[in-house]
């Protein structure tokens, strides 16, 4: 199979798998998910879940994250770890949606990263959740799996991000990716990934890594 063909049946099967392709960060608008995102860094998204209900309760709008003071913040998100930086960038963050942006998140990833703490894999889950646009989020997961079903041979995530852009219909990106999470964390983990019950095993050992 070609590259095109192993990642449009890749989709195929993940949509049987997971039909409901939803984002596993809890927000309301588009500046919480931003939240949401920079504070999944180095941190589990079951985690970041549990610890944005209290921050989204105290700040309701932009203006409050820009005239948060940066110590409550740090205590609301103490546990989601590198809460000294993650608190400074939300503040950052805010104030540059607010002043840069007249207050609505950017719709484009160009944009987006000009924005303190977010790269291109936040850009890519905006502009593809949000936005609906041509989004491929390449997080652990993805650099991981495109790599083992024979997408990718790369482990440079813009590079990954460009070649899969390449070959996943622009209206799958976004759906594709969260699947691929779902599956990451179901059966193709990192350490010890569960062969036997995989529905992809079929690429997987086209590319003769079983």
């Amino acid at each position: 199979m070609t590259k095109k063909e192993r990642a449009l049946n890749a989709i195929e099967v993940l949509k049987k798998e997971y039909p409901e392709a939803i984002c596993s960060l809890n927000s309301s608008n588009p500046f919480e998910l931003l939240v949401a995102v920079r504070l999944s860094a180095q941190c589990t998204d079951a985690r970041v879940n549990l610890v944005t209900p209290a921050l989204f309760e105290k700040y309701k709008t932009l203006d409050d994250y820009c005239n948060a003071d940066v110590k409550d913040i740090e205590e609301l998100i103490h546990s989601c770890g590198f809460y000294k930086s993650k608190a400074t960038s939300i503040i950052d963050m805010a104030k540059g949606v607010r002043d840069r942006f007249g207050g609505v998140v950017p719709n484009n990833i160009d944009d987006l990263i000009t924005l303190n703490g977010v790269g291109r894999k936040t850009a890519n889950l905006i502009v593809g959740d949000v936005y609906g646009k041509e989004s491929i989020v390449v997080d652990t997961h993805m650099i991981r799996i495109a790599n083992r079903i024979g997408l990718v041979n790369e482990k440079d995530p813009k590079k990954i991000e460009f070649a899969l852009k390449k070959i996943i219909p622009s209206e799958e990106g976004s759906d594709f990716c969260h699947r691929i999470v779902l599956f990451g964390r179901d059966i193709c983990s990192a350490r010890k990934p569960k062969c036997d019950i995989c529905p992809m095993e079929y690429n997987c050992k086209k590319v003769g890594l079983k």
